[in-house]
């Protein structure tokens, strides 16, 4: 089932649903900032303690992009952007989409 908002329409609501993740990550010194949204893709990126954690692929998918679903749409995908690669987040959007 396709989403059924523009990538305008979903970024004040995506934007929303990350502000009640954050406390969470605060908690652990972590922090999470929405990027863009392209396509239907919420782009993230995990900053503070969530760098280089272990657990940051589970945060992601388990938090952030559990939450995203359940206020937003079941389909929605969540990716975290690696420090560094949001100077050049249109390169790396396309980067990922030339893999599929």
């Amino acid at each position: 089932m396709p989403i059924p908002f523009t990538d305008d329409e979903l970024f004040p609501t995506a934007e929303r649903s990350i502000s009640k993740i954050e406390p969470m990550l605060a908690l652990d010194g972590g922090s999470i900032k929405l990027l863009t949204v392209k396509n239907g893709v919420v782009y993230v990126q995990l900053q503070g303690a969530c760098i280089g954690c272990p657990s940051s692929a589970n945060t992601l998918k388990y938090g952030v992009e559990k939450k995203i679903r359940e206020d937003i749409h079941q389909e929605l995908c969540v990716i975290n952007v690696p420090i560094g690669a949001e100077l050049e987040l249109d390169e790396f959007i396309r980067s990922l989409e030339n893999r599929k």
